[in-house]
């Protein structure tokens, strides 16, 4: 069908070109018509101005006129004489009428005898004789009716003259004739130019409009492709929007297929987990405590495979995200060499970790997706390892990789060819076709670690030979920062200890998922009452008071979000008891959906016993655990700075180390907040302003910072009263009391140490 429908396109196309080439070519040829016809214009004008004086003829027939009214009152004059009339006044004088005769005579000659006269009258053979004869005449004439008469005007001269003028009849009046055929032959040729010009302008403008009737049909021709054209990019474009759409249903039901999948997959997980860690704290048998192991290492494996999978997914949509946090790098290298060195061993393999002095132990990083990325690459690097040895090596940035941490993991295992790194991180890619049948995975491993090394704006990269082994190098930023504050731990270990039992209802359909939950909360100390769906939750917290819910999301009759609703409308104090989602759902969707029904928390499956001991000492006899001591009390001096009752406050409920953390988070973002402020008071949006103001007052008030309140309230006040046209007094006021703020408090000890103080 393609094959046969080919040719029409190119055809279409031809037949445009020669469209387009014969408008080019007549388009050529109306510009040289026109030309050919300016020239013609030029040209008759030419001739017009050669020969404009049409009057040359007139000139000539009234210089014969004047020569007979010369002549005829000479004649008169002289038979008056020969009569015996009576003479003039002076007979030796010419009459008054006779010289006017002659004056007028004299000036018509002048009329025709001239150079553009001998020009124009060059084809006539008669005119140069006869102007001589003329000229003759007229200088014999002077003699005797010049303005200076030299002679008297006797009879006998008369005679003379009039014998003259009888002798210029013939010749006059056959130059009038000759200048008036010549002048009728000039008027006949430029009639005939103007006809031929004249026809010459009606083809040129019957071509005009062929060609301009021409040019109107391409015009409509195209037109009518263009319409056609943008209806075809119409329904190409609805087709587009509707795949779209289509595009975004599957994706939504795959995320929904992947959400469901990843709770009924990892539910059975939870309990087998759970269970597995339940017993390994039982007295085992040597060759039980190996099946144990063998049956962990399996499960693991296979929820490793659908985290994977789940990871990927959450990359795609663009919801898996890092969190940042204070860890120990040390630490963290240490366990992951614990971890790896047991599989390199069992393979026969050296494990080397090494880690530079010069490498900063506490950093700012995702310690859960840092250690994904690195067990992934010495995963690879073991599992492609047959012989030799695994190298870890720690060390700073330097160069364009300042201030980064570099992990390089190098291997002497089977290497890569040029053509396989280039491929090594794309989906589902393992070397070859029989990597995965003799190493096995998903292939999945590579793109998410990339994927996680550039979420923390780092990145990997490989170097490999066939049979020499291969280096992946993970560069990710990890900024240094101090250690936390001493005791911290303590404290929290102590808070766990001092807690209370609590009476914990949970919701949950699967019975192995009870049993696990409930055997660890037994072991936890705390009582339990179990609920198999979300409707008989809603009955039991109608009927008795519970320190905290764990509510399954998925389970049959009503689900979680149904329940936590539900239980919501319940009378206080019922209606306000924490509620912690408990499901294997690791998606966004599930968590705004959680806490749009009114859940505190979410926990994912599987919990296991230390996750679980953490959550419940969070709610758990907050009055039983010790008072931390008080802070350091503020001068009196200091009173309009900071409320110290508010302070003491948050130090009993929060410990002094969690309110130090969000002391230093308020100000490390007032700079960001000042900015705002700012730009809002530069731009003079008045709402912008007021809106920035409040959000930082009600963050300072909270916190008992008794100067930013009020000069955040201030700004607030001057953002409202239109009177105040100018801000930047409240705002650098506000600002300079941030800053004394901060030092007082960093010189209290609120601050975590190593935080620049305000205004370096």
């Amino acid at each position: 069908m393609s094959a046969a429908s080919s040719p029409k396109p190119r055809s279409r196309e031809l037949s445009r070109r020669r469209w387009l080439a014969l408008i080019g070519a007549a388009l050529a040829l109306v510009l040289l018509g026109t030309a050919y016809v300016q020239w013609r214009q030029y040209q008759l004008l030419d001739t017009t101005t050669q020969f404009q004086n049409d009057a040359l003829g007139w000139s000539f027939f009234q210089l014969e006129a004047e020569h007979l009214r010369l002549r005829n009152e000479m004649r008169h004059v002289l038979f008056e004489t020969a009569e015996g009339a009576a003479p003039p006044a002076s007979a030796t004088e010419p009459t008054p009428e006779l010289r006017l005769r002659y004056d007028i005579f004299v000036s018509r000659v002048g009329l025709v005898d001239h150079e553009r006269a001998a020009r124009i009258m060059s084809s006539q053979a008669v005119y140069a004789p006869t102007m001589v004869q003329v000229r003759a005449f007229v200088a014999n004439a002077d003699r005797y009716l010049g303005e200076k008469p030299q002679a008297e005007l006797t009879p006998p001269a008369m005679r003379e003259l009039l014998a003259g003028l009888d002798a210029l009849s013939v010749p006059l009046h056959d130059l009038s004739l000759g200048a008036s055929h010549l002048l009728y032959e000039r008027v006949t040729q430029r009639n005939n130019a103007v006809r031929a010009q004249s026809k010459q302008g009606i083809a040129l403008t019957i071509f005009q409009c062929v060609l301009l009737f021409a040019f109107a049909f391409v015009v409509l021709r195209q037109f009518r492709a263009l319409l056609q054209r943008r209806e075809r990019l119409e329904l190409l474009a609805d087709r587009l929007s509707a795949a779209r759409v289509d595009a975004e249903s599957a994706s939504r039901a795959k995320s929904v297929f992947l959400a469901n999948m990843s709770h009924e997959i990892r539910t059975p997980f939870h309990g087998l987990l759970g269970m597995m860690s339940l017993l390994q704290e039982t007295p085992l048998t040597a060759q039980q405590t190996s099946y144990l192991l063998t049956a962990k290492e399996s499960a693991n494996h296979l929820l490793a495979i659908l985290n994977d999978i789940l990871d990927i997914s959450k990359l795609e949509s663009g919801k898996l995200q890092v969190v940042p946090e204070a860890v120990d790098l040390a630490r963290l290298v240490r366990e992951v060499d614990a971890l790896m060195r047991v599989q390199a061993q069992a393979k026969g393999l050296t494990l080397n970790v090494t880690m530079d002095s010069d490498v900063p132990r506490w950093v700012r990083a995702d310690p859960t997706r840092l250690k994904q990325i690195l067990f992934n690459l010495l995963s690879n690097a073991v599992k492609f390892t047959a012989v030799g040895h695994v190298h870890l090596k720690v060390e700073a940035g330097t160069g364009a990789a300042a201030g980064s941490v570099v992990f390089t993991v190098i291997d002497t295992g089977i290497g890569m060819d040029e053509q396989t790194q280039q491929r090594v991180f794309h989906r589902f890619v393992q070397g070859d076709e029989t990597t995965s049948r003799r190493h096995g995975g998903t292939g999945l491993g590579l793109e998410i670690s990339r994927s996680l090394a550039r979420l923390m704006n780092g990145d990997i990269t490989v170097k490999s030979a066939p049979g020499e082994g291969s280096s992946f190098v993970l560069a990710v930023p990890l900024p240094k920062i101090g250690p936390p504050a001493p005791g911290a731990n303590a404290s929290a270990a102590h808070a766990d200890s001092a807690g209370r039992p609590l009476n914990v209802l949970v919701a949950e359909d699967h019975p192995v998922n009870r049993a696990y939950l409930e055997a660890v909360l037994d072991k936890l100390g705390h009582h339990t009452v179990f609920a198999e769906n979300g409707e008989e939750a809603v009955r039991a917290a109608q009927e008795q008071d519970f320190d905290i819910v764990l509510m399954d999301l998925h389970m049959p009759v009503m689900d979680g979000f149904a329940a936590t609703r539900a239980i919501r409308t319940l009378p206080l104090p019922r209606g306000a008891m924490p509620i912690v989602a408990l499901t294997a759902d690791a998606f966004q969707e599930s968590q705004d959906q959680a806490r749009q029904a009114g859940m505190d928390e979410m926990m994912t499956k599987p919990a296991h016993l230390p996750q679980l001991r953490e959550l419940l000492a969070r709610y758990g006899g907050i009055t039983s655990i010790a008072s931390p001591p008080p802070p350091p009390s503020a001068p009196d001096a200091n009173a309009d700075i900071v409320d110290r009752g508010t302070v003491e406050q948050m130090h009993a409920s929060l410990s002094p180390q969690k309110f130090g953390a969000l002391l230093a988070s308020f100000f490390d973002a007032h700079a960001v907040s000042l900015a705002r402020l700012r730009e809002a008071v530069e731009g003079r949006d008045r709402s912008a302003v007021w809106s920035q103001a409040h959000a930082l007052k009600g963050a300072a008030l909270s916190l008992g910072l008794r100067a930013v309140v009020e000069h955040a309230e201030s700004l607030k006040q001057a953002s409202a009263d239109p009177a105040r046209p100018d801000l930047h007094a409240a705002l650098d006021a506000l600002e300079r009391h941030l800053m004394i703020t901060r030092d007082l408090c960093q010189s209290l000890g609120w601050l975590p140490a190593g935080l620049p103080s305000a205004g370096r």
